[in-house]
């Protein structure tokens, strides 16, 4: 489990999986948990989705719920809500990259392959989310729709980190389980890094960017986000068309060789920003 900068526990994929298979939790009730905290009126919901797919996944959820009572076979992951970057072709919605340029193009007639594969797998979208605009900043600022706020001191106003700063945020403060982005130089890991969960940026070739609005065709790749490296892993075989699920073997870290900057990126550090570095570097040492 990953511990949200807010200091709420943000279940994996894995956990919610596994309380969905043994009736511990009914997909029905984990969709209207997700959708509570959208609506919260003391929350990041507005400024953290721009669409909400909300009729269409209690509609799959009750669907879900009612073959899984009847003892009918479910796709690995039937059930698991998850968000989607507005740069992804959703079918029925106007893909806009957080900008308001877009918005009056044709809604998508089809979803993007990596979206479409995360459904045949079971996943559902719980809706679109904010970015920084067409994906252009590390920052997750918006100027039309907002910014949504860090979960870490909160109150400070801190940035998400960008720019996938809406699926982030969607999984700190349980509106998903996990998120789906794009990372050119950073978008998915950024913010990731910024609220404390995990993010993966994969090769540009492994997962199809058919139906993703481009930044640079020759750096994009499909990314993810979630509480866990194995949620990341998952949603990345799903994504990729993998026939079999990763194994997660144990590595003993000191058979590793690490490189670790010791230059310009510490400029101005920030003291608890290095000393959680520096926590980091004796785990793998000890």
């Amino acid at each position: 489990m990953s511990t949200a900068g807010m200091g709420e526990v943000v279940k994996s994929v894995r956990e919610v999986q596994r309380a969905l298979s043994i009736g511990e939790l009914s997909t029905r009730g984990l969709i209207e948990q997700c959708l509570a905290a959208i609506r919260n009126k003391d929350g990041e919901g507005p400024r953290t989705f721009l669409k909400v797919h909300e009729i269409d996944a209690l509609k799959l959820a009750d669907e879900t719920d009612t073959r899984r009572r009847m003892g009918a076979a479910l796709p690995t992951f039937g059930g698991i809500p998850i968000s989607v970057k507005d740069l992804f072709d959703v079918r029925g919605d106007v893909t806009t990259a957080g900008s308001l340029v877009l918005t009056d193009e044709a809604p998508a007639p089809a979803d993007a392959t990596a979206i479409g594969r995360l459904r045949g797998m079971g996943f559902i979208s719980i809706g679109r989310t904010n970015m920084s605009e067409f994906a252009y900043s590390g920052l997750g600022l918006n100027p039309h729709y907002g910014t949504p706020q860090n979960p870490y001191e909160r109150e400070v106003g801190r940035i998400p980190g960008g720019s996938t700063s809406g699926g982030a945020v969607s999984i700190t403060d349980g509106m998903a389980i996990a998120a789906i982005g794009s990372d050119t130089g950073g978008s998915c890991r950024i913010p990731a890094a910024f609220t404390g969960i995990t993010g993966w940026k994969p090769t540009s070739a492994r997962i199809s960017r058919q139906g993703m609005l481009p930044l640079s065709t020759t750096l994009d790749s499909v990314g993810c986000m979630g509480p866990s490296v194995h949620c990341c892993a998952a949603l990345d075989a799903v994504m990729s068309g993998s026939e079999a699920l990763p194994e997660f073997p144990t590595v003993d870290l000191k058979s590793l060789r690490f490189g670790i900057l010791q230059n310009v990126v510490f400029d101005n550090i920030e003291i608890q920003v290095a000393k959680t570095f520096e926590q980091g570097i004796s785990g793998i040492n000890d």
